[in-house]
């Protein structure tokens, strides 16, 4: 990283669901939650993100969640608060919040629906990251949002003393390359897939920002500490044992299946705001057949 900024994590950082019921925040199961992560050997937690369903928490829940993830973690591992919108006035608000609340960094998605050029991409983050006294993560993941950040971008983006790190689920690996290669020590990279946590890693990432660790947080910072200390083996031979595991995961929209698999494992109840709806049985099945064969359940 440059002088000026610090890593914010490397590891897995968990994509935490967030504990829903008729009447609202689990508050109770989302505490348990958070400390059997921490246990776990979870290196840093990400709330209110696409796995936390922020964009059907109402303004209060979002950021009350924040502040009670940044309480009940007590410094333990960093938290990242997830405060991206496609109403810049209202990220820069969740933003301003998530640091008085003690968050540790912010992850700020692309705008979606309204979408941008290169230049409003530029432009938002810019502005988000002026208003933050902490570390800002991109958040690209075009195949949600239909916008994505383009390796040039990155780079015009790369200096600003705020913008750390880069959360990149676009797929394309020859593109995560030619971002590498173009931001250097400016910005670390942290993958966005579960399924391309070794390949990032090979090209300079620092870890990933993970669905899969609701489940294994120990296992899925393991993949990344073995590549870390020099043992690709072991690394690529646990992303290759939990691929199937990673797949169920994203056999339907996220988080469907790993509400369901939380709930499974007795974390939180099964319940997602509409347009979400639980998973379909067969597909629920399959999942727990794998989750079965791991000993998760």
């Amino acid at each position: 990283m440059a002088k000026n900024k610090k890593t914010i994590f490397e590891g897995a950082a968990t994509a935490l669901v967030t504990p829903l019921t008729e009447n609202g925040i689990d508050y109770e199961a989302f505490g348990r939650l958070i400390d059997w992560q921490i246990e776990g050997g979870i290196d840093a937690l990400v709330v209110c993100g696409t796995t936390g369903e922020a964009s059907t928490l109402t303004d209060d829940e979002h950021r009350d969640a924040i502040a009670y993830a940044v309480k009940r973690a007590a410094g333990r591992v960093p938290v990242i608060a997830g405060t991206g919108s496609n109403d810049t006035g209202y990220a820069l608000d969740l933003t301003r919040c998530a640091c008085e609340a003690g968050a540790d960094a912010m992850l700020v998605v692309t705008p979606y629906y309204n979408k941008a050029t290169q230049k409003g991409l530029v432009r938002m983050f810019e502005t988000l990251a002026d208003a933050s006294d902490k570390p800002i993560i991109l958040y690209n993941v075009p195949g949600r949002t239909g916008v994505n950040i383009e390796p040039s971008t990155y780079l015009a983006l790369a200096d600003h003393p705020n913008i750390s790190a880069i959360k990149e689920a676009n797929g394309n690996i020859s593109k995560i390359v030619e971002t590498a290669a173009l931001v250097g020590d400016k910005l670390d990279i942290y993958s966005g897939n579960d399924d391309q946590i070794v390949p990032i890693m090979s090209v300079g990432g620092k870890g990933v920002i993970s669905v899969l660790s609701n489940l294994i947080p120990g296992e899925t910072s393991e993949i990344c500490k073995s590549f870390m200390r020099g043992d690709i083996k072991k690394s690529m031979d646990m992303q290759a044992k939990y691929l199937s595991l990673i797949n169920a995961l994203f056999c339907e929209v996220n988080p469907i299946p790993v509400k369901a698999a939380m709930s499974a494992m007795g974390f939180c109840e099964n319940y997602l705001r509409l347009p979400l709806t639980t998973m379909e049985d067969a597909h629920m099945e399959n999942m727990l057949s794998i989750m079965r064969s791991h000993g998760i359940i």
